[in-house]
């Protein structure tokens, strides 16, 4: 299987299960929605979750991907963070809206409302930049 059969399989996707290693060495799964470009997955996550915790103790992580048709793809990723949403009009809600928008396919109801919701849960944007890749693809 070709990386680049792997990584389409990866960008046509928006949900993965991400694995991170917790402090005793065991692995966290979490269950995220993504839009992927340019080998990087970017993920809307709060601070105060295990994942973030986790990946920034230790940045790596794997995501186990699903594809239609059958088979599995796993990407070796390495973890970044932006800062925090602070103010209504910020680059993080700014890049949130676009998060949105491509996970989606259609704008939000209330950008308003969005806005204020992503500066109240202090969300920030998760970004894996992908360095391996594996896995198999069905018919």
């Amino acid at each position: 299987m070709s990386d680049d059969d792997l990584w389409a399989a990866v960008e046509a996707g928006t949900l993965c299960t991400l694995a991170t290693i917790k402090k005793d060495g065991r692995p966290q799964l979490s269950d995220v929605s993504y839009t992927a470009a340019d080998r990087t997955l970017r993920i809307s996550t709060r601070a105060g979750l295990a994942k973030v915790h986790n990946l920034r103790r230790d940045p790596r992580g794997t995501i186990r991907v699903g594809p239609p048709g059958g088979g599995y793809v796993a990407a070796e990723v390495t973890a970044s963070f932006s800062p925090p949403s602070l103010s209504e009009d910020d680059a993080t809600v700014e890049e949130l809206i676009e998060i949105y928008r491509l996970i989606a396919g259609q704008d939000h109801p209330d950008w308003n409302d969005y806005r204020r919701a992503m500066v109240a849960d202090g969300r920030l944007i998760l970004r894996l930049e992908v360095e391996r890749l594996y896995g198999w693809l069905g018919a």
